[in-house]
């Protein structure tokens, strides 16, 4: 198997512009960052949370909380996989009680991974509210799960596939579409 790629549909440019006014909604929804917080979904939700706070910094000129929240063990598909998986750490070193959770990820598309996010969170603290920061919204939603804030959405056919990749992670910034194909 393949990935063919059919088009990129975020740069390195489109990505910061959609980081930047996810910011400014951020700010403005709860009024400042006074009681916001975080939290990345790991793999590449982890280094968006990063890129987000240094804007917020920007704008506020406050230093917002930064967590990972590894998911692998509450992912209800768990038992359907045949490979061992691969636990990651949660590193969340601030308290969420009473916290206005801001949950990023890369991709939101069934919703399930961000279901798995929301009980790894409540294992962890009562947050005041939650909220879900997505750079793309592909939709085939499987849940009633909607993001509160949204770089670009997407549409897509089920069998087409959206990689984000990171500097962090990738070695390259940009976002594209495409499908995986028998060799």
């Amino acid at each position: 198997m393949y990935f063919q790629e059919k088009a990129r549909i975020m740069d390195k440019e489109a990505i910061q512009r959609a980081l930047k006014r996810i910011a400014h909604e951020i700010v403005e929804r709860n009024k400042g960052v006074d009681n916001v917080v975080l939290i990345g979904i790991r793999r590449r939700g982890v280094p968006l949370a990063k890129r987000l706070k240094k804007f917020l910094a920007e704008i506020e000129r406050k230093e917002v909380p930064v967590g990972s929240l590894d998911i692998t063990l509450y992912r209800d598909d768990l038992n359907l996989r045949l490979d061992q998986p691969k636990v990651g750490k949660t590193e969340i070193n601030f308290s969420i009680e009473g916290k206005d959770v801001i949950l990023v990820d890369d991709v939101l598309y069934t919703g399930r991974t961000v279901r798995s996010a929301l009980d790894a969170l409540m294992d962890i603290g009562r947050p005041r509210t939650v909220q879900l920061s997505v750079l793309i919204d592909r939709g085939h939603r499987e849940l009633p799960i909607r993001a509160d804030y949204v770089g670009k959405n997407v549409p897509t056919s089920r069998k087409e596939q959206i990689e984000v990749r990171l500097e962090e992670i990738d070695g390259v910034d940009e976002v594209v579409i495409g499908e995986w194909k028998e060799e």
